[in-house]
């Protein structure tokens, strides 16, 4: 493609566009809506220019149409016409249904700004501070706030953030900073937080995120969630850097980043369901009284040996792809329930009865390795909205040991929250060692946060 040529450039294309996207074809009975934002960004100053990037844009397109998407794609936007692109989407899904999923993705240069995540338009020079600033969508205020939350639905943010070579990626290590999702949202970094991300220097080939994702995407399970999916792809990512024959690509292996506050379970393949279903076989019957257990598990140890059983005896099992997302998550975090410095037992995966919903799904997330549900629990439990009734004292500890088990998981926002806690206290070494955790996972906190530890 032409350097500079765009997609859907002119304010005039976006209307038609959000038209187009309003006017799909006819849906059968009961299918999701399904609305797709793909922003990308190769046309940087030539020394930044990311071929990969307009190969990255048809390749998800296609496999996000395959899975019931209308998608709306974008080369090379000013933010000009960048906010604009994003305000006209915006239209859309606030006209679509409650339950409709929203998925917005940015192929292109990021970079950190006073703790802000900033994604840098086509022709700025990420290396001018004051174009970056001028000329960037900031994260929070300009993508997930005008998209998120869905009431019934969810909203998937994705991130490929990227340099253009590997020794670019060497001299300068600031990456995207550590996120909270809001409710409904589920935000995914192609690398982690305060890392740098590369990406072949080719037009044939895909970034190393977006080759997984797609290649995830077009070979996902039956009854696979988005959230799984995305854990998925982490994997994939992590296991096709670190098994690269190029050295400096293993050494530079990207581990992605998930924030995750979706509210709902949705499958990537929809399926419609028959109205008079014949009754299971006896081993779908065994399959799915299983895998009620498995959802039903809070305690990780126990998830461990009830998903590496499903694996053993349903290897072609519909739930293959869950139950191996469940086991690396539930290993984890029973590994780490074993250290003396995370005070959580078995008694602290049970939820009371008065806690909501939401909280004990983030019981049952928790028990999965997620970081997010855990750093949550522990919030509540500070807030008292677990269980109101809990003594004091205890209440606080359960805040500590959940914000401890959130920090091994690499949480960062929670180990600086247990910073401020620890320097309240007076306790000046625990403090500094979970500030300096804090960062080593990749959270800089916002100025005026910062200045409560001083």
């Amino acid at each position: 493609m032409k350097r500079g040529a765009a997609l859907g450039a002119m304010p005039g294309a976006w209307v038609a566009s959000a038209a187009t996207a309003r006017a799909q074809p006819p849906r059968p009975d009961g299918a999701p809506v399904r609305l797709a934002l793909l922003l990308g960004n190769r046309d940087y100053p030539a020394d930044q220019e990311l071929p990969p990037i307009p190969k990255n844009l048809r390749d998800l397109k296609a496999a996000l149409e395959a899975k019931g998407f209308a998608v709306t794609d974008a080369l090379n936007l000013d933010v000009a016409r960048s906010r604009a692109a994003i305000a006209a989407f915006g239209k859309v899904v606030a006209a679509a249904p409650p339950d409709a999923t929203v998925f917005f993705y940015y192929s292109g240069h990021g970079v950190q700004d006073e703790a802000r995540n900033l994604l840098i338009a086509a022709g700025v020079n990420p290396g001018v501070v004051a174009d970056v600033q001028k000329g960037s969508l900031e994260l929070s205020q300009d993508v997930v706030g005008p998209l998120a939350p869905r009431a019934a639905g969810a909203t998937y943010a994705v991130l490929d953030s990227c340099r253009v070579a590997i020794r670019a990626a060497v001299r300068d290590k600031d990456g995207l900073n550590q996120v909270e999702a809001p409710p409904g949202c589920l935000i995914a970094f192609s690398t982690g937080a305060g890392k740098p991300a590369i990406s072949p220097d080719s037009e044939n080939q895909n970034t190393f995120y977006t080759a997984s994702l797609v290649k995830v995407l077009n070979s996902v399970g039956e009854e696979t969630s988005f959230a799984d999916m995305f854990r998925l792809v982490r994997r994939d990512v992590r296991e096709t850097m670190l098994n690269h024959p190029v050295n400096a690509v293993r050494v530079l292996a990207q581990d992605p980043f998930i924030a995750d506050n979706v509210q709902t379970h949705a499958p990537v393949l929809w399926r419609p369901r028959p109205a008079d279903a014949a009754a299971p076989a006896s081993s779908q019957q065994d399959e799915e009284e299983l895998w009620a257990q498995i959802q039903q598990s809070i305690w990780p140890p126990e998830l461990v040996k009830l998903a590496s059983r499903y694996l053993e005896l349903f290897p072609q099992g519909r739930r293959v792809q869950p139950a191996m997302v469940a086991l690396e998550g539930s290993s984890e975090a029973a590994k780490l329930l074993q250290r003396s410095d995370i005070k959580l037992y078995r008694s602290s995966f049970q939820p009371p009865a008065s806690a909501s919903a939401a909280m004990q799904r983030d019981f049952k997330r928790a028990a999965r390795g997620d970081k997010d549900a855990a750093k949550r629990l522990g919030q509540a439990y500070l807030d008292s909205a677990v269980d109101p009734a809990l003594d004091v004292n205890k209440a606080r500890g359960r805040y500590e040991g959940w914000l401890q088990y959130a920090t091994a998981l690499g949480n960062g926002i929670a180990s600086y929250d247990l910073a401020l806690l620890y320097r309240a206290r007076g306790q000046d070494e625990l403090a500094t060692r979970y500030e300096q955790s804090a960062r080593s996972l990749g959270f800089t906190p916002p100025p005026a946060l910062d200045n409560k530890r001083k």
